[in-house]
């Protein structure tokens, strides 16, 4: 099972290269709104996770364990969305999230190092203080 995450995880990568999802400049034109582009791609993947979810609901499809599936309602509480524009304002500065780190470090910029790096360091100092942070 690991070597099938591990291919359909190279697989997003190159569909992340590939469709410029990873480009520093494709991310710029999204958060200066000059551009479709990345709009698009999300909203391609907002398309296909609602087909999926509504399928999973009405065909009650498992698990690739075999367990049966259960989807509830989420519930949006206030620090989500604090979180939330915490990431887009860090997503827009750097002009990536995580995954598309190791997909241009992948690709050989290594000049991602350095996202790598504090992206590292801002998870392990979250570790730290989790218990400290309000709830």
């Amino acid at each position: 099972r690991t070597l099938t995450y591990f291919f359909i995880g190279i697989l997003f990568g190159i569909t992340l290269f590939k469709s410029e999802a990873a480009s520093w400049f494709r991310i710029y034109e999204m958060f200066q709104f000059k551009s479709f582009h990345m709009y698009g791609i999300i909203r391609s993947a907002l398309v296909l996770g609602d087909i999926i979810t509504q399928s999973i609901k009405r065909f009650k499809i498992k698990s690739f364990y075999g367990n049966t599936m259960t989807l509830e309602q989420a519930k949006i509480a206030k620090k989500q969305l604090d979180g939330g524009i915490i990431f887009g304002l860090g997503w827009a500065l750097v002009g990536a999230c995580p995954g598309p780190i190791f997909v241009l470090l992948g690709a050989g910029f290594t000049p991602v190092l350095v996202l790598l790096f504090f992206a590292t360091l801002g998870t392990f100092v979250y570790g730290k203080l989790k218990k400290r942070l309000p709830h």
